[in-house]
């Protein structure tokens, strides 16, 4: 039943990846299949530079609606397909997970190094591309965002798992991640970047790995972020529900600009609010 259901949500996530109308770039770079939103020149720069990754069996125009403000605001954002991603090939619907899901501990550095791989890749042939050198693209704030098998992505090249620790991203934005390898390994305190979690009150499966006391952001070092969003499912930050699109934008860029941009943490966002049910700032 569990496997059924994770084909299930896999199958709809992948075809809600499918845009009807391209409004971002189709790039071929570093071996990989990139979505790319770029900021409109009248867009005052510099830029900070953002990398998205995908959940499982996701692809890189799952959160479409999230990539698009971003760019709006003054970040360039790169989103490449890893190698689990369903849009290009359905046959990755019928693969699961490289170790079990609820065995947590069969994970170590080892599982899925090849997105770690994918990011590195990808950072390093941007940054020698004409096309995104600086200015108006910024190398010196960069900045990941991961939904899910992405925020695991993320947090581990933030510094959860040493070996991919990454020198060049200096903020970590982790949607609905699944954190719990690196509760096992207790490896979290290793992450030496800023960081916000998002969950919500009925993301069932991540959510208590992250805001139960002595779980992830409690394992956090500071500065850390956690907003839990109320009733808000492991699908909210896809395009497939476009009920918490606001909010989550809205707290996305209020971190991604205070940690990469300077700007203050805005204080009306630092406490619950309707369709918020908790925020913890820690500075």
């Amino acid at each position: 039943m569990r496997r059924a259901l994770a084909l299930l949500l896999s199958g709809l996530l992948a075809l809600a990846a499918f845009p009807a109308e391209a409004a971002f770039e189709r790039l071929e770079i570093a071996g990989l299949h990139v979505a790319a939103w770029i900021p409109a020149g009248s867009v005052p720069g510099p830029w900070p530079v953002l990398v998205f990754s995908h959940g499982l069996h996701g692809c890189s125009t799952q959160s479409k609606f999230l990539m698009e403000a971003l760019s709006e605001a003054g970040y360039a954002v790169f989103a490449p397909d890893h190698r689990d991603a369903a849009c290009r090939d359905w046959r990755q619907l019928l693969t699961g997970a490289a170790e079990p899901l609820g065995q947590p501990a069969r994970w170590s550095e080892a599982t899925y190094a090849d997105r770690r791989d994918d990011i590195a890749r990808l950072l390093t042939a941007l940054a020698a591309d004409p096309r995104f050198r600086a200015p108006p693209f910024d190398w010196q704030r960069v900045g990941l965002v991961g939904h899910s098998l992405g925020g695991y992505t993320v947090l581990g090249i933030a510094g959860a798992w040493p070996g991919w620790k990454d020198a060049r991203v200096k903020a970590v934005l982790a949607l609905s991640p699944y954190a719990s390898p690196f509760l096992s390994a207790q490896s979290l305190g290793g992450i030496a970047v800023p960081t916000m979690y998002q969950t919500g009150t009925r993301d069932f499966g991540v959510a208590p790995f992250v805001v139960r006391p002595g779980r992830a952001f409690d394992r956090t070092p500071k500065p850390k972020y956690l907003v839990d969003f109320t009733r808000a499912g492991h699908l909210a930050w896809t395009d497939l529900n476009s009920t918490y699109q606001a909010e989550i934008v809205r707290y996305s860029l209020a971190f991604l600009d205070h940690t990469l941009k300077g700007k203050p943490f805005p204080p009306a966002l630092a406490t619950a609010h309707q369709g918020v049910a908790e925020v913890r700032v820690l500075e």
